[in-house]
């Protein structure tokens, strides 16, 4: 059904739009549109950092330890 539209469609749709709400309305929605996407890559960014901060606390250091030094049994 979209594939339809075409670029005369949309071009009317979007002039419909304009005269419907005004210039000044659809600037600030967009600007509203914008600071949503920026909010909400912040909180996948801030989300991402948490999950690895998360999984290098959780790492285990599997490092072997020094073997004590053993005695000669001579001595």
């Amino acid at each position: 059904m979209l594939n339809n539209i075409g670029l005369p469609g949309i071009l009317m749709i979007a002039v419909v739009v304009l005269v419907l709400f005004g210039r000044g309305k659809i600037s600030s929605l967009m600007g509203e549109v914008g600071k949503g996407i920026t909010s909400f890559k912040k909180g996948v960014s801030d989300g991402k950092a948490e999950i690895e901060a998360a999984a290098a606390d959780d790492a285990v250091d599997v490092t072997p330890e020094a073997a004590p030094e053993a005695k000669d049994p001579k001595s």
